[in-house]
């Protein structure tokens, strides 16, 4: 059985860290820092670069982490959120997402948010187990634009945030998850927001929860 019912590429664990010798570095050392300064309740301390890392390293680390959180969170409601119930994928009346990835979908298709969420996580889910982009040895260096795919895979990851806040809150209050919701978008905002990784344009389907949220 595929995880959380989708295809079997799409929502699966974390990729393996690397486990043994001077490899568990790059990301154990990072994730266990980040897993700390989470328990301390300060989501702007647990965001921020730690003191002497390398940004790259900080990136990699943290977008295996917020993609496998996003798989999670939406694998509680996939049930609810169908070809029928959600025939396009958007955020709200005013904003609509098309998929276009340059292999299958040369040009923006429009596809249901079920349909956009595999695609999207598929996606992302190969250039995590892409050695080229995110290397898991010691001494294998980033591409020269990792930030910029950085970018890309957050400012996607974000529309499966909008959609689930415009289409599903109702259903995640009833399952009594909009704490732990909240507490998972925050810590992705602040660090979005730490790294400028997401233009501001992309965020106004959430812009009023992003104001209350950078306001308290």
């Amino acid at each position: 059985m595929s995880f959380f019912g989708f295809g079997s590429k799409t929502f699966v664990p974390h990729k393996n860290m690397p486990q043994g010798g001077a490899d568990t570095r790059r990301y154990g050392e990072l994730l266990r820092h980040a897993e700390t300064t989470l328990g301390s309740g300060n989501l702007r301390e647990a965001v921020a670069l730690p003191e002497g890392e390398d940004l790259n390293e900080w990136l990699a680390v943290n977008t295996f982490d917020f993609f496998n959180q996003i798989n999670m969170l939406y694998g509680t409601i996939t049930e609810f959120c169908t070809q029928e119930t959600c025939p396009v994928m958007s955020a709200g009346p005013r904003y609509e997402y098309r998929w276009m990835d340059g292999v299958q979908h040369k040009k923006p298709t429009k596809l249901s948010a079920p349909e956009y969420v595999d695609a999207l996580m598929s996606w992302v889910q190969t250039q995590l187990d892409d050695e080229a982009i995110f290397p898991s040895k010691i001494g294998v260096p980033f591409p020269r634009n990792f930030k910029d795919i950085v970018k890309n895979i957050f400012k996607r990851l974000f529309r499966v945030y909008a959609h689930i806040y415009h289409a599903h809150f109702a259903k995640i209050v009833s399952l009594n998850e909009e704490a732990h919701l909240n507490t998972c978008f925050k810590h992705f905002l602040f660090f979005i927001q730490e790294f400028q990784l997401v233009p501001r344009t992309e965020l106004e389907p959430l812009s009023e929860l992003i104001t209350q949220f950078n306001s308290e």
